[in-house]
């Protein structure tokens, strides 16, 4: 029972007026629906009973307020047998007789016993009991009877006269139960407060931690208190059914007892509550009255009554007070009701100048675009709740505005906006709003206004060719995007890089010229947007691309960008300066709930750390971005994504997981564009895995044909060379491979470390021995800088045996060692187990504690001595060491002599592999 001090010391003082004194009183309890009023009757029977009172009780009903003398009935029949006399319903001129009869009986039943008279629900009370009961208070002001009655503050019976003569009996008493304040709840609650931690043994510091702690515990039960509040309004009825829910929070129980609260308040009232669940922001009175076909003072007093009852939200806020009553109230209306009603507000929320959010709300609930408005309504709150941040709400929108296109022109318009939209979340079902305007598009039903549009979209998601089909019907028509002659497609889209602009007028140097002449003028060629610069610009981008992404933020126009910025920084600068950036935006995308973002970043630091021989971080990265993004069918994006994680799954060596991958549904090749190219390199991987190498070349050589095609046959972004060379090696082509080789040293990414020393690794095997020496010692001192661990150590692997093969077994022996150690920091069990077979497991893990150098012996070294130790380490003699930095070779040995006697170590077999925390590599 929720405690009401104030009103219980009242009861108690008319119980002892009443039983003990004499003397009569009459108490009206009046409060909202659901604020206790039955219960607090139900409380003073009981504590009259114990007193010794003759308690009558009777309760109004509204099927029985069409009989009369129906709750003076109840009271007859709870009395004692013969104690009050029967009653009809006499003539207008025999009813004060009998209404003195039913008094007097009363009266001498008091004279024997208190007698305390319960009604509950005055208001359904039948109009002639109501005449009794008036009578029988104000026949019995000297008597020991006490009148409990309890009724609506908003709601009147059929006597309206009754409550104005009560006002006027002198021992009239009335009573308001108000809603519970937020104190009344806090102190109902259970206590949370208690000792604090330590406080068993009662010493002064745990008394200090209890009071700590107790002062936490009030402030928590106070916010508990607050928000119990806030969602019931201090109603008791639907404070009491929100306990009774899982954890207190809105749920069957809490939606029970607003229904029940409407109910009570009677048809009219459930009516209106009606229209103000669908208004719900709207919800004026005029709005109200017109919508639940009450009159405006009807409704002024239906909403008196749901604003008492708590279930309206506080002032300056229309509407219900909580999402789960308006969901309770909706789902009780038959769907084609409410979708009636949710068109009828439509049109009032538009007819009344509402905001366009407003107004496509209730024609999204309504499902309805008959409207000739409705369609730029939709589309201009679509972008209202784009530029808010609520891409789901918008999509929505824009769904059911597609729904309502007159014709193809408009629906791709429409669609190409869907698939923006779309783009945040759920990037298959962004390329997926695409097919249908592409269609439109080849059958030259889209005019420039919508085809300039669908080629920058295309173009942002990496589909170069579909996107330079609508460029070339775009430059076959009469107009242009917007009306100007001279206006660029693409234009936003090259906010970074800058250098994009310069591949104006025109494709890619290295794509056929014929159908470069057949784009507009001046438009940037959609490959531009995935190129890397050229000199001199290369010198300077990657710390440009760097200065963009300091002021960048993560917005719908800043996406595309920011991913150009990014894949700069990661194919010109190395991975290790991308994978931070790449981070925070993947983050960030995270964070909003963008998935769609998520995967774009997501992807990139999965290949930085592809690129950083980071293999084990590489697949985890593309396998949280799979999970994340919604499976709603093939994507474009996410097949690149998924590619990443099967090269780091077949360079693990974990074959049947990347077969796995693999066979996720994929586009097909003509919508796979740039990203497309991810898939093919992982699906050739795979096939050179398992010993497929005919397939696996057929893969490398269509991912040249298309780089080449577009302009992007840039090495540093993806060395296909190097892989179809592979392939050919194990085909036994060792001609062929040679010539891809030295192609690939011809081009301009030649002088990059990592594509000069995985060039030259796969040289080297088509060389005699001491020639592969020398060629895999510049491999490793090219990898070496690059800072991809996986290809170094399989250079070192290489490198190892090229040292047996030429008698340096003791030199082969520490390299192996090197290169087993960087294996299996990348997570390259097979390459592991190639470099020393059967050296798994424990017998690994504890030669690798052996290998681990002691961090303060490390930190003793000086920085040469960091230098040529790691030299060693890697298999260099002491005269390469020398001619490598530029000293002689007893300043090396003197440098070693040092090393060894700090690290307490014999000699160069002992020096620790793992040496490069702290010493850069580039050295």
């Amino acid at each position: 029972m929720f405690r009401r001090a104030e009103e219980h010391s009242l009861l108690s003082a008319l119980l002892d007026r009443c039983c003990a004194e004499g003397n009569s009183a009459l108490v009206l309890v009046e409060g909202a629906v659901g604020c206790g009023k039955s219960e607090f009757l139900e409380m003073a029977a009981g504590e009259a009973e114990t007193r010794g009172a003759l308690v009558l009780r009777a309760v109004g009903t509204p099927d029985e307020r069409g009989h009369p003398l129906g709750v003076l009935g109840q009271l007859i029949a709870d009395a004692p047998a013969g104690a009050l006399p029967p009653v009809s319903a006499p003539e207008t001129a025999e009813r004060v007789g009998t209404m003195r009869a039913f008094a007097a009986a009363v009266r001498e039943l008091s004279t024997s016993v208190p007698v305390v008279i319960c009604v509950d629900d005055l208001h359904h009370v039948d109009e002639l009991s109501s005449r009794y009961l008036l009578h029988l208070a104000r026949g019995t002001r000297r008597s020991r009877v006490l009148l409990l009655l309890a009724g609506s503050a908003h709601e009147r019976g059929e006597d309206p006269l009754l409550r104005t003569e009560l006002l006027r009996l002198p021992h009239f008493v009335p009573l308001r139960l108000a809603p519970l304040a937020p104190g009344a709840i806090r102190a109902m609650l259970p206590d949370r407060t208690g000792p604090g931690p330590g406080s068993g043994d009662g010493t002064g510091a745990a008394g200090e931690g209890g009071t700590d702690g107790g002062t936490d515990s009030e402030a928590v039960a106070a916010a508990e208190a607050d928000r119990l509040y806030e969602v019931s309004g201090g109603n008791p009825l639907l404070l009491r059914a929100l306990l009774q829910d899982p954890q207190a929070r809105p749920g069957e129980a809490y939606a029970q007892a607003v229904l029940a609260c409407l109910h009570r308040c009677g048809p009219a009232t459930a009516e209106l509550a009606a229209a103000i669940a669908v208004l719900d922001d709207l919800a004026t009175p005029a709005h109200l009255a017109r919508l639940s076909g009450a009159t405006e003072a009807a409704a002024d007093r239906a909403l008196a009554a749901l604003g008492a009852a708590g279930l309206l939200a506080p002032a300056g806020r229309p509407g219900l007070r909580h999402p789960a009553a308006r969901a309770a109230v909706l789902d009780r209306l038959d769907p084609a009701g409410r979708a009636a009603l949710h068109r009828e507000a439509a049109l009032l929320a538009r007819a009344s100048g509402a905001p366009d959010t407003a107004v496509a709300g209730q024609l999204l609930a309504a499902r309805h675009t008959g409207e000739e408005w409705a369609l730029p309504v939709l589309r201009s709150a679509a972008d209202q709740h784009l530029a808010q941040g609520s891409a789901e709400r918008a999509e929505a929108l824009l769904r059911l505005a597609h729904e309502a296109c007159p014709d193809d022109a408009l629906r791709a318009e429409v669609g190409i906006e869907l698939a923006t939209v779309a783009g945040r979340t759920d990037p298959a079902a962004a390329e997926q709003h695409l097919v249908a305007p592409l269609a439109a598009a080849g059958a030259g039903r889209l005019g420039p206004a919508v085809l300039g549009p669908l080629a920058r979209i295309l173009a942002a998601q990496g589909r170069i060719d579909e996107s330079v089909e609508v460029l070339e019907r775009l430059a076959a028509g009469e107009g242009r995007p917007g009306g100007g002659r001279g206006a660029d497609p693409l234009d936003g889209l090259s906010a970074f890089p800058r250098w994009a602009a310069s591949a104006r007028a025109g494709a890619p140097a290295d794509a056929p010229e014929a159908r470069a002449a057949r784009l507009p003028r001046t438009a940037v060629h959609p490959a531009a947007l995935w190129t890397l610069p050229v000199e001199p610009e290369e010198s300077t981008a990657a710390r440009s691309a760097e200065l963009f992404l300091r002021g960048a933020t993560l917005a719908e126009g800043t996406v595309e960008p920011v991913a150009q910025a990014l894949r700069t920084l990661l194919h010109l600068d190395g991975a290790g300066r991308a994978v931070p950036w790449c981070e925070e935006f993947a983050h960030r995308a995270a964070r909003r709930g963008t998935t769609g973002w998520q995967a774009v970043f997501g992807g990139l630091l999965a290949e930085a750390r592809m690129r950083l021989g980071d293999l084990t971080g590489a697949a985890e990265t593309a396998e949280e971005v799979l999970l994340a993004a919604p499976p709603s069918g093939a994507s474009v994006l996410l097949s690149a994504v998924a590619g990443t994680r099967v090269r780091a799954l077949v360079a693990m060596g974990r074959l049947e997981e990347a077969g796995a991958v693999l066979a996720r549904p994929v586009p097909a090749w003509p919508a796979a564009g740039v990203h497309g190219l991810a898939h093919l390199r992982a699906r050739g991987h795979y096939a050179l895995a398992t010993s497929r190498f005919h397939a696996a070349l057929g893969d490398f050589l269509d991912i040249g044909r298309h780089m080449k095609r577009w302009g992007l046959d840039r090495p540093r972004v993806l060395p296909w060379r190097t892989d179809a060379a592979e392939a050919l090696l194990r085909l036994g082509e060792a001609h062929q491979a040679e010539r891809f080789l030295a192609d690939q040293l011809t081009t301009r990414d030649a002088a990059d470390p990592r594509v000069r020393g995985m060039t030259l690794r796969l040289r080297a095997s088509l060389r005699e021995p001491k020639e592969r020496q020398a060629m895999l010692s510049r491999a490793v001192e090219e990898l070496q800088r690059s800072g991809d661990r996986y290809e170094l150590a399989r250079t070192m692997a290489d490198f190892g045996q090229v040292l047996r093969e030429v008698g340096e077994p003791a030199r082969a022996a520490m390299v192996e060692r090197r290169a087993w150690h960087l294996a299996g920091e990348c997570g390259a069990a097979a390459l592991r187990e190639r470099i020393l077979p059967g050296h798994t497991g424990e017998g690994a893990a504890a030669a690798g504690a052996a290998d681990a150098p002691d961090a303060g012996l490390v930190a003793s070294l000086s920085e040469s001595e960091r230098r040529v130790a790691l030299l060693a380490v890697h298999g260099h003699t002491n005269r390469e060491i020398a001619k490598k930095l530029y000293i002689t070779v007893s300043t090396v040995e003197q440098h070693l002599t040092r090393v060894y006697r700090k690290l307490d170590i014999p000699g160069r077999q002992a020096l620790p592999v793992d040496l490069h925390p702290g010493v850069p590599e580039s050295a």
